[in-house]
């Protein structure tokens, strides 16, 4: 007579299967949702923390229907596997979130300039829901420079129209769209001094013009033109998304002419929250990388 051996079953492994593909789902559409569609970014990380959650007890769950099978030959070793495929993605998000969050500063603004930050041409504004921040302090700016030391503005021994060409054509390429320019038609003056007085005896001929007009050539009547044409000084303030997660960013830009050399700082800031999990700090440097490698041979201390 043959005997038969009936294996217990592991609810655990099954049920983590069933946990793990509904993190993986609810990870996926959310992204999605945030990405292409209307999602806010306060939502976005309140429904990953809760597919992570949610992966986080799948795996646990399916660790007991592993350790069944090995203890008593459980049915469901095939069910906790796929649990922790399935969970890997949600975990591996909340991971290295807890990784940035826990190592870097808790700050969301960088600036090459910690001292004299750019100001904002128009101050981005997002409603945070859940989400709180606190205004950027000097207290944030030494956490920038603890963390962040190589961040630092740029000098490129050229004119401010080539290093302006250079500045927007990265902008672009790096998918920065800019929403707002400004730039000084003069150079700064101390209101206190007044015309020059005229040295004795080269008093002016009484019948002579005013104003002696100077022939100049027609200007470029182009974009960069207009920005340039007898600027000390231009800022440009672009937006950004990244590419995967879809998070908003904000980067300003400041051009400032010195003798013969322009002087770059840029500001870059993350819309939502008060941690940007150390996403400020590269958009920053990566920019000021590939606008170096543009400038190639230009770049100056």
């Amino acid at each position: 007579m043959a005997i038969r051996f009936d294996r217990p079953i592991s609810g655990a492994a099954r049920f983590s299967r069933l946990l793990g593909a509904f993190s993986l789902v609810l990870a996926l559409a959310v992204l999605i949702a945030h990405r292409f569609g209307g999602l806010a970014t306060p939502y976005l990380v309140l429904l990953l923390i809760a597919a992570a959650g949610c992966g986080l007890l799948a795996a646990m769950l399916a660790a007991i229907g592993l350790r069944s099978l090995w203890m008593t030959g459980a049915e469901g070793g095939l069910a906790a596997l796929a649990a922790l495929i399935y969970a890997a993605f949600p975990l591996a998000l909340g991971a290295f979130a807890v990784e940035r969050y826990m190592t870097l500063p808790d700050i969301y603004d960088v600036s090459t300039d910690p001292v004299s930050a750019p100001d904002w041409l128009s101050t981005p504004k997002s409603d945070q829901i859940w989400l709180k921040r606190n205004l950027v302090t000097p207290e944030d700016r030494e956490k920038q420079i603890s963390a962040y030391p190589e961040l630092t503005g740029r000098r490129y021994e050229g004119a401010l129209d080539r290093v302006l060409e250079a500045v927007r054509k990265v902008a672009k390429q790096s998918g920065f769209t800019i929403v707002r320019s400004t730039g000084t038609s003069e150079p700064d003056r101390d209101p206190e001094d007044g015309a020059a007085k005229p040295e004795p005896g080269d008093e002016a001929v009484a019948d002579a013009p005013g104003i002696i007009p100077v022939p100049t050539p027609r200007p470029y009547d182009d974009d960069v033109a207009k920005l340039i044409r007898g600027a000390n000084g231009v800022t440009l303030q672009a937006t950004n998304r990244t590419l995967i997660l879809g998070l908003r960013f904000d980067m300003l830009i400041r051009l400032r002419e010195e003798e013969e050399t322009t002087f770059v700082d840029i500001r870059v800031a993350s819309r939502y929250g008060q941690h940007d999990l150390g996403f400020s700090a590269e958009i920053a440097g990566d920019y000021l990388k590939a606008l170096d490698a543009e400038l190639l041979g230009i770049a100056g201390g």
